[in-house]
């Protein structure tokens, strides 16, 4: 890992825009971030070790992060993907004890760093932030729920059917073919796979009209996808 301790223009501008900053007025923005630096790391390197008490939580810049627990035999569960101006570990805010998961860079990973302390302080005179991360945990805690009654109503062509409509409305729903954001051991963790069942999936939805090569994707009968 590497660590500056300034926000380049960019880094700022991407880190405004996160989840957590994205609604503060501009002078709370930049207080924030005063107790902000730069982490980057490298594919697979750990961010945050599984049962620590880390002194930051972050926002993605660039790349993508895994957040997942493990289990007394060393098995792993995904639990989220996060990536640019997604916000994570804000929990430990709040936290007396040791961050239940571990967080892993998937790949080239730039992070803003928020020093738990120093946001921490600034929580009683600005209530304004104290709504914001509120917010974000809030938000987390659904995202987690929904997550669950996902797995348990639909089957694993449906939910990977499901993400993959996701993004190609995202994608202006066009006819052409959109590329999946990080790589497929990753999204079979997201939704909750074994890397074989997601391939399993993936064969049965060329009947609905998918075609997957590598990680490009096109979807030629939208319909079809939704009725499965």
């Amino acid at each position: 890992m590497n660590r500056t301790m300034k926000l380049s223009a960019r880094d700022r501008d991407v880190a405004t825009k996160s989840t957590l900053l994205a609604n503060l007025e501009p002078r709370l923005q930049r207080k924030v971030l005063e107790a902000a630096s730069i982490q980057t790391y490298r594919p697979r390197e750990v961010v945050i070790p599984f049962e620590s008490s880390p002194p930051h939580f972050y926002a993605v810049l660039n790349g993508h992060v895994r957040l997942y627990k493990i289990d007394s035999r060393g098995r792993e569960a995904d639990v989220a993907i996060y990536g640019p101006g997604d916000v994570f570990g804000e929990c430990v805010l709040f936290l007396d004890g040791c961050y239940p998961f571990q967080v892993q860079a998937a790949e080239a990973t730039a992070l803003a760093a928020f020093d738990i302390v120093a946001v921490g302080a600034m929580l009683k005179d600005e209530p304004a932030l104290m709504v914001a991360i509120s917010r974000l945990m809030a938000r987390h805690s659904v995202d987690a729920r929904l997550s669950v009654a996902n797995d348990r109503l639909h089957t694993a062509p449906q939910r990977v059917a499901k993400y993959l409509l996701e993004l190609w409305r995202d994608q202006g729903r066009t006819g052409n073919p959109f590329k999946l954001p990080f790589q497929k051991s990753l999204l079979a963790g997201q939704l909750g796979l074994a890397p074989e069942a997601l391939s399993r999936a993936f064969a049965m939805l060329k009947k609905t009209g998918v075609s997957i090569r590598g990680r490009m994707v096109q979807i030629t009968d939208a319909e079809a996808l939704e009725n499965l």
